[in-house]
Parts: structure tokens; sequence; C-alpha cells
């Protein structure tokens, strides 16, 4: 019998003591509408802007209406792969041969035949800030949108390009890096354009390797 009572007070207190020490507090059961986080619009990022006063010898036709100027991320160079041609001429061809709005570069640099060696052309696509018409890339045509064309008169499958063509487009490119800050290693020959179609354009004696070395 004292056996028992023994039992029966040794278990009442393992039970209180186990109560003692489940301090923690009863979950809080929370009724009404479920939280949700704030959505975080996703950050837009403006085109770099330097004031044109920090430029020498820069053409002002090179500079862009301020209200419409785009934040452009890469740079591809062509050819025309003739051995004459100018803005104009280039303009005739793509309306009449590919039915497109007119010329499909941002820029056209001259070979001393229908414009000056070395002459840099502004064409509307560039004073528009509007898509351009000169490679078309995967993914979302990508080139077009984002890409600045610049295309070099001249066959350089069979030629190279003039030494003023060459110092124009090295001048020209900095201009564009400067003023949009394009590292070197997106700017691109139309066949190393990343999702281009298959094309020997700019020709095998455009480098573009070659130039990225001479924009260090």
């Amino acid at each position: 019998m004292m056996i028992n009572r023994i039992c029966i007070f040794l278990s009442c207190v393992c039970f209180l003591g186990g109560c003692g020490i489940n301090d923690e507090p009863m979950p809080q059961i929370v009724t009404g509408s479920v939280y949700e986080p704030a959505v975080i619009p996703p950050r837009i990022i403006a085109p770099k802007q330097v004031s044109r006063g920090s430029y020498s010898n820069i053409s002002r036709t090179w500079f862009p209406p301020s209200q419409l100027e785009k934040g452009w991320r890469a740079i591809v160079v062509h050819h025309t792969a003739t051995d004459f041609g100018n803005a104009a001429i280039i303009d005739k061809w793509h309306r009449e041969r590919n039915h497109w709005e007119g010329v499909g570069y941002d820029f056209v640099i001259g070979n001393g035949t229908d414009s000056a060696d070395g002459q840099v052309e502004v064409t509307f696509r560039w004073r528009k800030q509007i898509t351009g018409a000169h490679c078309r890339a995967e993914p979302n045509n990508w080139a077009n949108k984002d890409g600045i064309g610049i295309c070099l008169v001249g066959n350089f499958d069979k030629t190279a390009p003039s030494s003023r063509q060459v110092q124009s487009l090295v001048k020209l490119i900095r201009f564009l890096q400067k003023r949009y800050g394009i590292p070197n290693n997106r700017i691109y020959g139309h066949k190393t354009t990343p999702g281009a179609r298959v094309t020997e354009c700019p020709g095998r004696n455009l480098s573009i390797y070659r130039l990225r070395a001479m924009l260090n």
C-alpha cells in the first residue's frame, strides 16, 4: 500500500515538472487576409549621359536628339560588299530591293567613291533613334533594337578598308563607347554577332579583334 502511494506521488511530481518546463506560448491564430509581399518594380537604368562639352572634335551630327536618345548596348560593324556607295545610294538599294523604310544602318563611312574617304554620314535611323535593319539576331531581334549599325563602304573580302576609314571608325566607336558605356566585348562584326545568321560580313580583311585592340 505504501509502495503504491509513493508511486502515485512520484508520478504527479513528474507530470507537474514536465508542464513547468514547457513555457512556450501557444501559437497565435491569425484570421483575415494573408500578408502578401510588395512587388518591387524592376530597376530602370537610364542611358549614360555625358555632356557635349566633354567631347573634343566631335561632329554635332553624331549627337542624337536628347529627348529621343536610347540606351544602346552594342555596336555591329558591316561592309557594303561593293566597291562604291554612300548613305543615299544604300538608302535607295534598301528601299527598292529589300522594301525597307530606307537605309538600315545608323552610320555609313565612305571610301572616296561617292562620299569622301573616311566621311561619316549619319542616317535618319540615328537621328530618329529607331530600330535598325542591319543585323537580325535572336532572341527578339536584339541587335537591330539595341545595337548601333555602322557600315563601311567597300568589299573587304577583296580589299582592306582605307586608313581614313579605320581612323573614322575608331573615333566614332570611341565616342559611342564613352556615351553609352559599351565595352569592347560588345563590339561585333556582323558575322560574330551572337544569334545572327551566317554571313561573311564585314569581310576577311576587317578584323574585329584587331579593331578591339586598337580601342584599348
